[in-house]
C-alpha cells in the first residue's frame, strides 16, 4: 500500500506503486513539475501540460478568459499553424484535446510510445508560443457562442449549471466554466493576453506522462519544448503554491429555483453543499452514492424507475472542490411526476440517514467500487489524471491498494453518519421544464 505527500520543495522522488509501476517526480529550477508513471506492458503512452487555473480565478474584466484561452491555444503558435497541430496528432494516429475546470486547465494527448516526443513538443509549444492572432480571437469567439448555446439547447446541462450557483451562492466555484454569452462577448484580447501571462509561467506548470515513458527522458523532452518554444528556463522559481484546503463559508442562493421551459421532461436536482476534495470523509461519500445512487441497483434507480417506472435517468453525485463542494440527486421525469419524483429522492436520502444502509449494500459498493477502480487505473490517461491531480490539488498520492484499504475500512455507521449530515444542511431544488413553483412547495 503507498500513500505519500509531493512536497512543493522536494525535487525528486522515486518509489512503486502498486501493480509494479515506477512513478518519479521531478521539479525544475525554473518551477516546472515534471511527473511520469512508467506502466509495464503498455505500448502507448499519455501526457498533459496543466495550469493550476479555472474560472474560479478569473477577476472582473477576464471573466471567460480561462475558457477562450484553452481554445485559443490550438489555434497557432509562431512556427505552426492551427492545421499543423491537427495534423501532427493525426499524422501518428494520436489523440488530442483539452479541458477547463473550475480550478485548472489541461492539454493533454494519448500517442503510441515512438510519439511522445512529438506530443511534448507539440504542446509545449501551444503553451508558449501561441500568437493569439485577432482574427483567430474573433473567429473563436463566435466558435464559443456556438457552444454555449448548444448547452443551452440541453436543460440538463442547464440543470446543473443553476444548480451550482443556487448551492453555492456567491462563491466563486459557483460560476459556470464556459463564461456566459456576456462574459464572451466582452471579453478582450488584451484580458485574456493577461490572464496568460499571469497564470502561464514555469512555475505554475505541471508535466505529467504515463504509460510507456523513461522519466530522465520526458524530462530531458520537456526541457528542450519549453525552452525551445520561448520560456526562459534559466529564471528559477519555487513552483507555484498549492491552494488553500481550508473549507470555505459558503451561503446557498435560493432554496428553489425553477426555470420554465416548454419541455417534454422535468430535469430535477436537490442537493446541498458537499464534502471538500480531501475531506476524509470521501470515501464514505464513495459509498453513499453507490448504493443511493450510483447504479441500476442504487436505490434511487429502483424505486424511481424500476419499480414505479417514473424517469429514465437518476442518480447522486457529489463533486469535491479545495474549499467547497456539492452533494445532489438528480431525476428527469414528466413534469407531471416531478413533485412525486423529488419526494422519492429526499425521502431515500432521509431513510439513509435515519435508518442506514445493510450489510449487503456495503458489501456491494465495496465490490463497485474495487472493481471500477482497477477497470479505470487500466487506462494511461486515469493514471496520467491522477498524478495530475496529486500535484495540483492536495499532493497526497494514494495508489490503488491504499485506496481500496480505506474503503474497505468505511463502515454503515459512518455512510448513516454522512447521509444525517447530509440531510441536516439546507437543501436546494433546481427544476428545468414546464414545472411551476408551486410543483415543489414546502418539500425545502
Amino acid at each position: 500500500m503507498t500513500e505519500l505527500q509531493f512536497p512543493l520543495d522536494q525535487t525528486d522522488l522515486t518509489f512503486t506503486a502498486s501493480g509494479g509501476s515506477v512513478i518519479r517526480r521531478t521539479v525544475l529550477p525554473s518551477g516546472v513539475r515534471v511527473l511520469t508513471e512508467a506502466v509495464p506492458g503498455v505500448q502507448s503512452a499519455s501526457v498533459s501540460f496543466s495550469v493550476p487555473v479555472g474560472s474560479r480565478d478569473e477577476t472582473n474584466g477576464h471573466f471567460g478568459s480561462t475558457h477562450f484561452l484553452e481554445h485559443l491555444l490550438f489555434k497557432g503558435t509562431a512556427k505552426r499553424t492551427a492545421l499543423d497541430i491537427a495534423i501532427a496528432f493525426d499524422s501518428v494516429g494520436g489523440s488530442s484535446n483539452a479541458s477547463t475546470g473550475k480550478e485548472h486547465t489541461s492539454y493533454y494527448a494519448r500517442v503510441q510510445e515512438s510519439a511522445v516526443p512529438l506530443a511534448i513538443d507539440v504542446i509545449a509549444d501551444m503553451l508558449t508560443s501561441s500568437v493569439l492572432d485577432p482574427v483567430e480571437f474573433n473567429n473563436e469567439r463566435t466558435v464559443i457562442l456556438e457552444e454555449l448555446a448548444m448547452n443551452e439547447d440541453d436543460p440538463q446541462d442547464v440543470a446543473h449549471e443553476a444548480f451550482f450557483e443556487q448551492v453555492l451562492g456567491e462563491h466563486e466555484l459557483g460560476r459556470p466554466i464556459g463564461g456566459t454569452n456576456e462574459t464572451i462577448t466582452n471579453v478582450t484580447r488584451d484580458a485574456v493576453w493577461e490572464h496568460y501571462r499571469a497564470n502561464y509561467r514555469p512555475q505554475d506548470l505541471v508535466v505529467v506522462a504515463a504509460g510507456s515513458v523513461r522519466h530522465d527522458n520526458i524530462v530531458q523532452l520537456v526541457e528542450a519544448g519549453l525552452s525551445g518554444a520561448g520560456w526562459n528556463l534559466a529564471e528559477q522559481n519555487s513552483p507555484r503554491e498549492r491552494r488553500s484546503l481550508e473549507p470555505a463559508s459558503v451561503s446557498r442562493k435560493s432554496s428553489l429555483h425553477v426555470i420554465h421551459e416548454e419541455n417534454s421532461q422535468a430535469n430535477i436536482l436537490i442537493g446541498t453543499q458537499g464534502l471538500v476534495g480531501n475531506d476524509y470523509r470521501r470515501y464514505a461519500m464513495a459509498v453513499l452514492n453507490t448504493v443511493l445512487g450510483g447504479g441500476m441497483s442504487s436505490r434511487l434507480f429502483q424505486e424511481i424507475r424500476e419499480k414505479r417506472g417514473l424517469a429514465y435517468s437518476t442518480y447522486s453525485f457529489n463533486q469535491g472542490y479545495s474549499d467547497a463542494g456539492v452533494f445532489g440527486l438528480y431525476a428527469g421525469c414528466s413534469p407531471a411526476k416531478a413533485r412525486e419524483v423529488s419526494e422519492l429522492m429526499i425521502g431515500e436520502l432521509r431513510k439513509v440517514a435515519e435508518s442506514g444502509i445493510t450489510s449487503a449494500e456495503l458489501e456491494l459498493a465495496y465490490g463497485n467500487v474495487s472493481g471500477g477502480l482497477a477497470l479505470k487505473f487500466e487506462s494511461t490517461q486515469a493514471r496520467m489524471s491522477r498524478l495530475s491531480g496529486t500535484e495540483l490539488s492536495t499532493g497526497e498520492f494514494v495508489d490503488l491498494d491504499e485506496a481500496l484499504s480505506r474503503f474497505r475500512a468505511v463502515t454503515i455507521q459512518d455512510v448513516t453518519d454522512l447521509a444525517a449530515d447530509l440531510v441536516g444542511r439546507e437543501l436546494s431544488i433546481v427544476a428545468v421544464g414546464d414545472v411551476s413553483e408551486d410543483t415543489f412547495a414546502g418539500l425545502v
